[in-house]
């Protein structure tokens, strides 16, 4: 049968590259993917310094189990130009940086050891896709994702591709696309068997055909007891296919779920019940380590996009990311919107013709996840191009016929080829500029986006970033701001049938190139900064989940007096999904405020604003008296659930040390995220607090990032990598007005 195994271990990474020493064992860094090719700084760096040539080398020994077998070794994805050597001659290039590719080994195999190099350019070559333009991303170089050990028979199952034929019925209905790989051109015989399973191993259907080709369809019907892939309930089925040939035994198997989703011009339906899209961009980055984040990482951040921002889509920008997030998505019922690579630039006819291959290769490599509700086939805020385009969605519309095509655009008046008109509209804050007598709006009409009198399938896909760039410890009537302004485009979307939905840019600060965000290599677009710790906005999201699922109650308030133009902390907004609120100042009783469903009439949970219309500046005190600390109580069907303390004389109370799980996996690239937080005597963050905190680990692993550090906004994040041998890790931090601190995690 098939192996197919981690090689992500044992390379040996070298810098530059020789093609005439590619049959050459290097000497160089012994390292483990994923894995970047240069750690950056968390900021003020030159993005130019991991823009060239790379090596990387593995010793391949040959064993008696491959004899007769076809042997490759799959890469999920290297940064951007690879060439594959086997024993110093050339047997692969790809030009892409975000597909899979996979290197053929068996003709050039010897008995003996064999070397395997692979040249990794990340310079920004023009003729591949997202370059030669100005991209508002880095790309960092290196096999920043796993690399596999593929071993079959001859005639080998290449891919499946699985559909669930009307899903809403009872019984139910899959049809498996088997694609054959047969490199040797040995004839085709034999048989295929394909059985699906639930969670717990239930046969819930199998048939079996005759091969006959290198493409045959098996339909299973009538399978009775299958649920819906939902948001809240995303149950996941197995087809496995088993083919059995003159040259041996394969099996593939793919996770799958029922379900319907489908754009119309009065929203979105999700298996036909209309579900309003609320979610955020997401870039694949990492401080420090780039793009060379492993699976607990990927997942982490659809974790904390379901959980704790409370969306329910995401949109890959602006190119296919990781397996494993995507893998996550499925598990945790978020909807994806995946697009192919790129940024505004379209490049000449070899250029245009590479980004159709990009089609293919994200829709072949992830046909089957039933998060993913939509195909992105249009480069990222483009200008129009007939005959590109017309390609790009007659090869997404021949591949899968079961998912709408989406092109992201901010011009207007654009030809629309695809099935959904996906629009960046930043027009809020547009009155900020000079000569514009509009005044605030909000979004701006459909018909005035796509210039049509009728109506088409609808969604907003950027707001905000670029137009408000906030960072965590900005001046609090920025963070109040920022905070209004994700809520009024929420609320416009929310109040607009014929609008799918929205995706916020986006869910965290990210490095850039010099072109672009504030001078130090940093975007500062998110609701999140890029260690994933939450700015006031993120409550934004998070607080349009109801309670049942967690008590959200973020007043947008450092709490003081002098923090604001003019003093005072009025208008207070108060994120939350409780039903109304207690405010207590000082001595004063605590008074009942009910949320502005005045200004945001089509939130779920509108937040509640503490402005003329409820107080007076006189019950929050005015300028020269005593400053006071004050209380805010959540309530749900009339009882409190959770308090908020605030403190009149914030000083230093606590260091809180917070790592995303305490046991992390020996011999694997699995890496854990920490994070420090200066805390007051009330348990809140010191938005101020900007010391050095000093850093130091004992035992199996290794701190990425500086181990001397400083606080930015009360709070910083590094992270820790397991080493290969099992055992403690002690994390020591040092700082000033805390002392010395450790929290323990175990290598397992």
């Amino acid at each position: 049968m098939r192996r197919y195994e981690s090689f992500n271990k044992g390379w040996t990474f070298t810098e530059g590259f020789s093609a005439a020493r590619a049959g050459e064992l290097l000497a160089g860094e012994v390292i483990q993917l994923p894995h970047t090719a240069v750690e950056l700084p968390f900021n003020y760096f030159d993005e130019k310094c991991y823009q060239r040539a790379f090596t990387y080398q593995k010793e391949i020994v040959w064993e008696a189990g491959f004899e007769g077998r076809e042997v490759s070794v799959v890469f999920d994805g290297a940064m951007a130009d690879n060439v594959v050597y086997l024993n110093g001659e050339e047997i692969l290039a790809h030009k892409d940086g975000y597909t899979p590719f996979e290197a053929r080994l068996t003709p050039k195999l010897k008995a003996g050891k064999n070397l395997l190099t692979v040249k990794v350019d990340g310079s920004e070559n023009p003729a591949i896709p997202p370059f030669g333009g100005q991209i508002d991303y880095l790309t960092y170089a290196g096999i920043y994702r796993d690399a596999w050990l593929k071993v079959t028979t001859p005639v080998s199952i290449r891919n499946v591709k699985i559909e669930t034929p009307e899903a809403l019925a009872e019984k139910k209905t899959v049809t498996a696309r088997i694609f054959l790989a047969n490199p040797q051109s040995q004839p085709l015989s034999g048989a295929v068997t394909v059985t699906i399973t639930d969670k717990s191993g239930k046969v819930m259907a199998s048939t079996k055909a005759e091969v006959s080709s290198d493409d045959l369809t098996l339909r299973l019907e009538g399978i009775e007891g299958a649920e819906l892939w939902d948001l809240d309930n995303p149950v996941l089925y197995t087809l496995t296919a088993e083919l059995e040939t003159p040259t041996g035994k394969d099996s593939y198997s793919s996770r799958f779920g029922f379900r319907t989703a489908e754009y119309r011009i009065d929203g979105f339906f999700l298996n036909g019940r209309n579900v309003k899209l609320r979610g955020l961009n997401r870039h694949q980055a990492w401080p420090h380590l780039g793009y060379a984040m492993g699976r607990r990482g990927q997942e982490k951040d659809a974790d904390q996009m379901k959980f704790d921002l409370r969306c329910n889509v995401v949109r890959t920008s602006h190119y296919p990311q990781s397996k494993w997030f995507l893998d996550r998505c499925d598990e945790i019922g978020l909807l994806v919107f995946e697009e192919i690579p790129g940024w505004q630039h379209i490049g000449d006819k070899a250029w245009q013709q590479e980004s159709v291959e990009n089609v293919r290769r994200m829709i072949e490599r992830d046909w089957n996840h039933p998060s993913i509700i939509i195909w992105g086939v249009r480069i990222n805020e483009s200008q129009d191009n007939h005959d590109f385009y017309l390609e790009t969605n007659r090869v997404a519309r021949e591949l899968d016929t079961t998912r709408q095509t989406g092109g992201v655009r901010f011009i207007t008046d654009s030809e629309l080829l695809e099935d959904v008109h996906t629009q960046n509209d930043f027009i809020l804050g547009l009155e900020e500029q000079p000569g514009n007598n509009r005044g605030r709006v909000v979004l701006r009409s459909q018909s005035e986006i796509t210039g049509k009198s009728e109506k088409v399938p609808y969604m907003i896909t950027e707001y905000n970033g670029h137009m408000y760039p906030t960072k965590r410890f900005d001046q609090e009537q920025r963070q109040a701001e920022h905070v209004t302004r994700h809520l009024l485009v929420l609320n416009a979307a929310a109040g607009d049938e014929n609008i799918s939905g929205c995706t916020g840019w986006c869910m965290f600060d990210y490095n850039t190139h010099k072109d672009f965000g504030a001078g130090d290599r940093i975007c500062y677009h998110g609701v999140m900064d890029m260690y994933r710790e939450p700015k006031f906005a993120a409550y934004a999201y998070a607080s349009q989940g109801d309670p049942e699922g967690g008590v959200v109650l973020k007043p947008v308030t450092y709490w003081a007096r002098g923090e604001r133009n003019i003093g005072g902390i009025l208008p207070l907004i108060i994120l939350t999904n409780c039903d109304y609120v207690e405010v207590k100042f000082g001595d004063l009783p605590p008074k009942r405020i009910d949320p502005d469903r005045q200004n945001y009439p089509h939130l779920p949970h509108p937040p509640v604003v503490l402005d003329e219309r409820n107080v007076t500046p006189a019950e929050f005190g005015t300028w020269g008296l005593q400053w006071r600390g004050g209380v805010i109580t959540g309530y749900v069907d009339g009882k409190p659930v959770k308090t908020v303390e605030l403190a009149g004389d914030p000083v230093p109370g606590a260091l809180q040390i917070e790592a995303d799980d305490s046991e992390l996996k020996a011999g694997e690239k699995d890496t854990v995220r920490v994070i420090l937080r200066a805390l007051d005597q009330c348990g809140n963050i010191l938005p101020f607090f900007d010391d050095p905190v000093e850093l130091s680990l004992e035992g199996p692993g290794r701190i990425i990032g500086p181990t001397l550090s400083s606080f930015k906004g009360g709070t910083t994040g590094l992270y820790i990598e397991a080493g290969n041998e099992a055992g403690k890790l002690t994390l020591k931090a040092r700082c000033r007005p805390f002392g010395e601190q450790t929290i323990t995690l175990t290598v397992a």
